[in-house]
């Protein structure tokens, strides 16, 4: 009788993975090499105003700290450099101050929450941010944040109270704006060839420093930069970069840092003149002038955003002449119009800048205003095949 063979059962030994830790549920993991310096800088900074406030309430004084003010009264123009920077002046924060407990209480939960980021090496959205630090108070009926604007506002203090980016604090805005043609962009260690992204182009990340965003084939001349993504339709579809070797990028209106942080890495990196194509009416003129000089709210991100040497190229107030265009495209200017323009005309880089107050007091003289889009009534393609050339052609363009 044959022996019965009993097969032995084999085992298989499952690798272990390295235990996570976790922290108010977010699951840490190792930091890059890339970014661990710039982590570290950011956390000591948050710890100096952690044992700041600590200290003072072991000292038995009222915890406070100081916070720059971000708004015209603190704004300087450096002509010199062309840019707008943040003054010295400052406002306390204190726990203990009726007007200033909410804001304290808030800067002091975005800390945290930034804190955890750091130690995860994760980020999150400035919608994400206002979500994780918003709660109702216990025992009542007060919630910690009534909406998103008081939260981005908070974390734009932060942001100055540290002298941190927002980069740097792990926190991006909503990606918004498109670039295309001759350069490639390596977006997080991907390679992505930008005359190669068909009719939707390369979406403009919300962070664009040079740890996540580098560049390389960059044989543009070149930038043209316009406000709406229906204009840039146009140029990316009549493949204007191609024809005139260059990076065709846009807004959507006024555009974020990302965009700024883009165009002012290629401008200052590369040296790649920027040409703005922008709306004849105040908020292109704004737009133009954010681009160029940084923002009075960011002035303490002027020297990473603002591009001094940006040009406007168009649409100018002359052009209702110069091109023969008709009655249909103009849009009178509203009384909120005129205010805006005799603003934007007495900013110090403009009220010094006779071509910028002739364009203007054009505007103004005329009564209406203008979108590039007008342009279409001489010909679908006439701001890509007419237009632009000939103002690039003659260097006819403001500064």
């Amino acid at each position: 009788m044959a022996k019965k063979v009993t097969k032995k059962k084999v085992v298989k030994k499952v690798p272990q993975r390295a235990p996570t830790t976790t922290t108010n549920k977010v699951t840490i993991r190792p930091k890059s090499a890339n970014a661990a310096k710039r982590d570290k800088q950011t956390a000591v900074k948050l710890e100096a105003l952690a044992e700041g406030i600590v200290t003072s309430s072991l000292s038995g004084r009222e915890p406070k700290f100081e916070v720059p003010i971000r708004g015209p009264s603190n704004t300087k123009w450096l002509k010199s450099k062309g840019i707008l920077q943040m003054g010295p002046s400052t406002s306390t924060r204190q726990l203990f101050n009726l007007g200033q407990a909410r804001k304290f209480m808030q800067t002091l939960l975005h800390s945290k929450s930034v804190d955890e980021l750091l130690v995860a090496d994760k980020t999150l959205s400035l919608r994400g941010m206002f979500y994780k630090s918003l709660h109702t108070i216990e025992n009542t009926k007060e919630k910690t944040f009534d909406d998103q604007t008081e939260s981005d506002g908070i974390l734009e203090d932060l942001e100055v109270s540290l002298g941190s980016l927002r980069e740097e604090l792990h926190i991006f805005a909503k990606k918004r704006g498109t670039m295309v043609g001759n350069i490639t962009v390596i977006d997080n260690g991907d390679h992505i060839n930008c005359a190669k992204m068909g009719s939707g182009g390369y979406a403009i990340p919300s962070i664009c420093e040079p740890e996540v965003i580098q560049f390389k084939d960059v044989k543009a001349d070149f930038i043209l930069h316009v406000e709406k993504d229906t204009v840039w339709q146009r140029f990316n579809e009549d493949r204007f970069w191609e024809q005139h070797n260059c990076i065709l990028t846009e807004g959507s209106g006024q555009p974020t840092r990302g965009v700024r942080r883009m165009l002012h890495r290629l401008n200052k990196e590369y040296n790649l003149p920027v040409y703005c194509l922008l709306d004849c009416d105040p908020w292109g003129h704004y737009i133009y002038s954010v681009i160029k000089q940084g923002s009075i709210s960011l002035a303490f991100e002027s020297k990473r955003l603002a591009i001094p040497d940006a040009k406007y190229i168009g649409i100018r107030s002359i052009d209702y002449e110069r091109c023969g265009l008709t009655d249909d495209v103009k849009i009178e200017l509203n009384d909120r119009d005129i205010k805006r323009a005799k603003q934007i005309a007495a900013y110090p880089w403009f009220a010094d800048n006779k071509q910028w107050q002739k364009e203007i007091k054009k505007m103004l003289t005329n009564g209406f205003k203008m979108e590039v889009e007008s342009l279409i009534t001489k010909d679908i393609s006439y701001v890509t095949e007419e237009y632009v050339p000939a103002r690039l052609k003659a260097k006819d363009w403001l500064g």
